[in-house]
């Protein structure tokens, strides 16, 4: 759908706050509640939004739970792709990882490697990764979000682009076959594409729970993308073509 100005208005602001109640909406945008009704019901009709009593939130797909409640989600499976991430890196690799709750599961099954160049924009990995076995690791700096503590912004990709590593390790929101790799914010999106092009090889680790699933943002195509580490086979449709990318698929068994 094509959204109004009015429209547009409405989903910034739920999607700054999570939930917007409508009388608080009519409030902020100087009208009615029943225009304000008006305007969300193609809004929810088209699936941006959703109505509950007496307010609007974002739906499931577009919202992104706080970190430690995603660390608790699939959380084996999770455990099972760091590890097996963690069998491809050899000490002494250079590393960029990002900000998310399966990077933060291949930072710790990281803990034993030595010697590792990690770049990340996670304050949470770079705490983790610093002390250990003579790594060096360099944060980006930038504004750090509320529910992660991870930088993000112009100076955080700004700051990737200085270097040059082995692998890149990215988490993703989704990953559908007529969209390619899908994150939940625009700025997690750039952040992910600045990395990507500073790698030799691309590591995407997502669960099965992500498969043909729709995100906000779309990423990269799966030409971009060297590896998927997964839990579960993807579905014919993923499969076809994450194959005619030549993107290899690893399955990370129990």
């Amino acid at each position: 759908m094509r959204a109004t100005p009015r429209q547009n208005e409405i989903l910034r602001l739920v999607r700054l706050q999570g939930s917007c109640g409508i009388g608080d909406l009519a409030q902020r945008l100087n009208v009615s509640e029943e225009t304000i009704r008006r305007n969300i019901k193609p809004l929810t009709d088209a699936g941006m939004v959703e109505k509950v009593h007496g307010a609007i939130v974002l739906p499931e797909q577009f919202f992104e739970p706080p970190i430690q409640r995603r660390m608790l989600q699939n959380q084996p499976s999770k455990q099972r792709i760091a590890a097996h991430i963690a069998e491809l890196v050899q000490d002494g690799d250079a590393l960029m990882l990002d900000t998310g709750s399966t990077t933060a599961y291949v930072a710790q099954a990281l803990a034993n490697h030595a010697n590792l160049t990690v770049v990340t924009n996670s304050s949470y990995i770079a705490n983790l990764l610093s002390v250990r076995n003579d790594n060096r690791v360099f944060m980006a700096g930038g504004e750090l979000r509320a529910h992660d503590a991870a930088a993000f912004g112009a100076d955080a990709i700004e700051f990737v682009k200085r270097f040059q590593v082995r692998y890149a390790i990215l988490s993703m929101g989704a990953l559908r076959h007529d969209k390619g790799f899908m994150d939940f914010h625009l700025c997690e999106a750039e952040f992910s594409q600045a990395v990507i092009a500073q790698a030799e090889q691309v590591i995407v680790a997502v669960d099965q729970s992500k498969f043909e699933h729709t995100s906000l943002v779309r990423v990269c195509g799966p030409e971009l993308v060297d590896i998927l580490v997964t839990d579960e086979p993807p579905p014919p449709p993923l499969a076809s073509v994450l194959d005619a990318a030549d993107t290899r698929v690893v399955i990370a068994q129990a």
